[in-house]
């Protein structure tokens, strides 16, 4: 008896497979779009708007997976850590997202779409515990949608 209703099971199950309408896995499954809204952070050497390295890398790898993307708008906010005065820190946090965004402009995305802020340290608020160089940053936001 187990095995009649064990193979009644298996035939319904298989027969589940063969459903009309579709023809193989790609008509149900399909790729996610590069094209979404993305969320990067530069970091920065103490008292710097150069970008290093690692900085360059971000951006270019951010560049190269929305290559094919509408880029509607890019919000960069550069800030800075508390060390040295209120008016040094802003120079500074501008400084470095003016930096993020030409390097993004270099990189082929549109200047009308940028939205450059800086907000010095004051915008800088880090978690208790989470140490100075992490406040260092420029924060990059990007809202970007499959070309028509």
């Amino acid at each position: 008896m187990k095995r009649s209703i064990l193979a009644a099971g298996l035939i319904l199950a298989v027969a589940g497979c063969s459903t009309p309408g579709f023809r193989n896995r790609s008509d149900l499954v399909v790729e996610p779009s590069a094209c979404t809204e993305k969320r990067f952070e530069v970091y920065f050497t103490e008292g710097e708007a150069r970008l290093t390295e690692p900085a360059r890398q971000a951006i270019g790898m951010t560049a190269a997976q929305l290559q094919g993307c509408e880029i509607r708008k890019v919000q960069v906010l550069g800030l800075a850590s508390a060390t040295g005065d209120a008016a040094s820190n802003m120079s500074l946090s501008q400084r470095r997202a003016v930096a993020v965004a030409e390097a993004l402009t270099g990189a082929g995305w549109p200047a009308p779409a940028f939205d450059v802020e800086a907000a010095g340290d004051t915008g800088a608020v880090a978690n208790t515990g989470v140490q100075e160089p992490m406040r260092r940053r420029t924060e990059v936001l990007i809202d970007a949608v499959p070309r028509r």
